[in-house]
C-alpha cells in the first residue's frame, strides 16, 4: 500500500507503511503497550544500575569522582546524540525494526560491562547501553501510530513514567547484589538477561504500522552534536581538577561555542537535518524542550547525589546516612511506588487542565524534593518524604511532558518531535551530572576526596530550581496555548 504526503524539503513525497512483513502482526494493544513498557522499563534501569555502584567503584578502578562520573554521564551522552538519529531511522525503516536495534546494542552495551576490568572499557559499554535512550520517542511513535485516540494520553503517559520506575527499580537491584557480591558484573548480566528478554517480548507483540518517509540520515549534523556536547561536559567535569582558568578548559568551553554555531548553521542547510530547528525551538516546541531539558536536569542530578549521600558514613565525616548499597534501593521505593500510581493518572488530570498546566503541577511537586533535602538531611524518613515527593511530581510531569511533546505536531513529526523532546532531557541530565560531579569535587574535606556538606546542599538547591524553571516553563505554554485542544 502507498500513500503521499507533504515532504520535507529535499525529501521525497512517495511513501510506504510498513509493508507486508508486519501486517500479521495483531497483538492485542494492552500486549503492545506492556512490551514496550518492559523496554523502556529496561532501558531506564541501565541509566541508574551503575549509580549506587559509584563510591565502590571509585576504589576498584584507581579514579576520583569525576572520573567515574563518566559512567553515567556517557549513557547520557550517547543517548543525546543517538535519540534523534534514531528516530530519524524509525521514520526511514520502521520503529520497530529501530526499537530491535535499540535493544540489542544495549544488550551488547551490558556483556562489555560485564566483563570489563578497567574504567575505559567500562565507559565503552556504557556508551553503548547509553544509546537505548532512543527507544523511548520511538516507543511513544509507535504508541501514537496504533493506538486509538481516546487511549493516547493515558498510554503515552505509562510509558513515560517507566523512566523514573526502572531508574529506582535499578538501583534496589543493584544494592540486592552488592550485599552478596563486591563485584559490579552480576548487574550488568542481569540487564542484559533483561533486554534480551524484552527484546523477544517485542517482536512478538508489536507492529509497525506508521507511514515511512524517504531521505538520507544526517550524520554531520549527529558528529557536530556529539563533539560540542563532549567538549561541554568534558570541561564542566574536569574543571575543578585541570583549573576553571586552565587553557584545556577555556579551550573546550570555546569548541562547544564554535561546534553550537557551526550545528545550527549545518541544520539549517541540509535538506534533512538531525534536528528540525522548529521542532527544537518553534513557538510550541520551544517550551516544552526547555521544560524537558530542566525535568531532565532535576531528576537523573539527584540519582546520583542521593546515591552517593545516602552511602556516606556519618560517623567518619559528619554527615550522611551511613547507608549501604541495599539502602539506596530501598529508599527509592516510595519515588517508584508514587512515580506508578501517578503516571497511571496523570492522563485525566492532563483532559481536564491540559497536558502544560499538568507538567507545571508536576514540575512543581518535584521541586521540593531537592530542596527538601537541602535543609533537611539528618534522618531517614526526610530522605523518605523527599522521594514520595519526587515520585509524585516527575509521575506527573514525564507523563505529561509525553504528550506535550507531540500533541501540536502532525503525526508523521510525532517520533522526531518525541526523539527532540528526549535529546534536550537526556542532555539536561547529562550537564546535571556533570555539574554535580564537578561541584562534589570543587568542595572537599582536606586532601581527600570525600566532599563537603555544603557541596551537597549547593547541588541539591541547583536541582530544585531547575524543576521551578520547569514549572515556570510549562505553566508559560499553558497561558499562551490556552485555548489551543488539549
Amino acid at each position: 500500500m502507498t500513500s503521499t504526503v507533504e515532504g520535507r524539503p529535499g525529501a521525497g513525497a512517495n511513501t510506504t507503511d510498513s509493508g507486508p512483513d508486519d501486517a500479521g502482526t495483531k497483538a492485542p494493544l494492552g500486549l503492545t503497550l506492556l512490551a514496550l513498557c518492559a523496554a523502556g522499563l529496561v532501558v531506564s534501569l541501565q541509566q541508574t544500575v551503575v549509580i549506587p555502584l559509584l563510591p565502590r567503584l571509585i576504589v576498584q578502578l584507581h579514579t576520583n569522582v569525576s572520573g567515574v562520573t563518566w559512567l553515567f554521564t556517557a549513557s547520557l551522552l550517547t543517548g543525546a546524540v543517538a535519540t534523534p538519529l534514531l528516530s530519524r531511522f524509525g521514520d526511514m525503516y520502521g520503529k520497530k525494526l529501530m526499537v530491535m536495534v535499540c535493544m540489542g546494542l544495549l544488550l551488547a552495551g551490558s556483556v562489555i560491562c560485564a566483563l570489563a576490568a578497567t574504567l575505559p572499557i567500562y565507559v565503552v559499554g556504557r556508551a553503548l547501553q547509553g544509546v537505548s535512550s532512543a527507544l523511548i520517542p520511538l516507543a511513544i511513535g509507535i504508541i501514537r501510530d496504533t493506538f486509538p485516540p481516546k487511549r493516547l494520553t493515558t498510554s503515552i503517559g505509562v510509558m513515560s513514567g517507566t523512566m523514573g520506575v526502572g531508574g529506582t527499580i535499578g538501583m534496589l537491584v543493584t544494592g540486592v547484589i552488592a550485599n552478596h557480591t563486591t563485584s559490579a558484573h552480576p548487574v550488568f548480566w542481569i540487564t542484559a538477561g533483561m533486554a534480551l528478554l524484552s527484546t523477544i517480548l517485542i517482536g512478538v507483540t508489536a507492529a509497525d504500522t506508521g507511514i515511512r518517509h524517504g531521505g538520507r540520515p544526517d550524520f554531520v549534523g549527529a558528529g557536530l552534536l556529539a563533539g560540542l556536547l563532549t567538549c561541554l561536559l568534558l570541561a564542566i567535569s574536569e574543571g575543578p581538577d585541570w583549573g576553571w582558568g586552565s587553557g584545556s578548559v577555556i579551550g573546550l568551553f570555546v569548541a562547544a561555542v564554535v561546534l553550537t554555531a557551526v550545528w545550527v548553521f549545518a541544520e539549517l542547510k541540509v535538506a534533512q537535518p538531525l534536528v528540525r530547528l522548529p521542532l527544537l525551538v518553534g513557538p510550541r516546541s520551544l517550551s516544552a524542550n526547555l521544560a524537558s531539558a530542566l525535568l531532565g536536569f532535576a531528576m537523573f542530578g539527584s540519582f546520583s547525589l542521593i546515591s552517593n549521600f545516602v552511602e556516606t558514613p556519618a560517623d567518619k565525616v559528619g554527615y550522611g546516612l551511613s547507608g549501604t548499597v541495599l539502602d539506596v534501593g530501598l529508599y527509592g521505593i516510595p519515588s517508584t511506588v508514587m512515580m506508578t500510581f501517578f503516571s497511571f493518572r496523570t492522563g485525566r488530570i492532563a483532559a481536564r487542565i491540559g497536558a502544560a498546566h499538568t507538567l507545571a503541577l508536576g514540575a512543581a511537586i518535584a521541586a521540593f524534593a531537592p530542596l527538601s533535602l537541602a535543609f533537611f538531611h539528618t534522618h531517614g524518613y526526610e530522605l523518605i518524604i523527599s522521594n514520595v515527593l519526587q515520585g509524585i511530581g516527575f509521575g506527573i510531569s514525564y507523563a505529561a511532558l509525553g504528550t506535550l511533546a507531540v500533541q501540536h505536531v502532525a503525526m508523521s513529526e510525532s517520533s522526531i518531535a518525541s526523539g527532540i523532546n528526549s535529546l534536550v532531557r537526556t542532555a539536561g541530565g547529562s550537564i546535571s551530572g556533570a555539574i554535580t560531579g564537578s561541584i562534589l569535587s570543587a568542595y572537599t574535606i582536606g586532601h581527600s576526596n570525600v566532599p563537603q556538606l555544603h557541596a551537597y546542599v549547593l547541588s541539591f538547591v541547583l536541582l530544585g530550581i531547575g524543576a521551578l524553571l520547569a514549572a515556570v516553563v510549562a505553566f508559560g505554554n499553558g497561558v499562551r496555548h490556552k485555548h489551543v485542544p488539549h
